[in-house]
């Protein structure tokens, strides 16, 4: 049998250990669980995939010192949970909901339920994030995302690709830039 959790782990660590990502950056995830489990995203949520791995990933974002945001699905617009703190330290407007595995998808409700403290906003700008299931977590991530090809770019049955971000080159050919 494929261990979900191992494959989350190493796509995962892979994103931090080639990503740029610096502590204390948000990174936003996002998941279909329906997709690692080879149907249509949105058409087979499955909450006990979510519950396997959501502990991996939220394990590895704080071991590295970020701050998580998972992406809800499309019926909750794609909003994020997020800690209370998390929401505080950068200024995310809280909104009113909390997801569910049909409103929100299977990995959001499960990491609701793992933070001490979740809140749901709208709009974050990511440092980095994973985005497994192809659930288009580009509308969260800072301007210029990088993307960033995963040697391990499978869970289960779905196609796992990451990004970081880098600040915006600007100033044209008379500028010098720093590495």
């Amino acid at each position: 049998m494929i261990d979900l959790e191992t494959q989350a782990k190493e796509a995962i660590a892979e994103l931090f250990a080639t990503g740029k990502v610096k502590p204390g950056s948000v990174v936003v995830i996002g998941c279909s669980t329906s997709e690692i489990a080879g149907k249509h995203i949105g058409k087979g949520s499955v909450p006990e995939i979510a519950a396997s791995i959501v502990s991996v990933l939220m394990e590895e974002v704080a071991a590295n010192g970020c701050y998580l945001a998972a992406q809800c699905c499309e019926h909750l617009n794609r909003a994020l949970v997020v800690e209370e703190s998390t929401a505080e330290k950068f200024g995310f407007e809280e909104v009113c909901v909390r997801p569910r595995p049909k409103a929100g998808g299977s990995f959001a409700t499960a990491v609701y339920e793992s933070m001490e403290h979740p809140v749901v906003v709208e709009h974050v700008k990511a440092k980095a994030g994973l985005d497994i299931g192809n659930t288009m977590i580009g509308m969260h991530m800072c301007d210029v995302a990088v993307p960033l090809r995963l040697e391990h770019n499978k869970i289960g049955e779905a196609t796992v690709n990451a990004a970081f971000s880098r600040p915006k080159l600007i100033g044209g050919v008379r500028a010098d830039y720093p590495d």
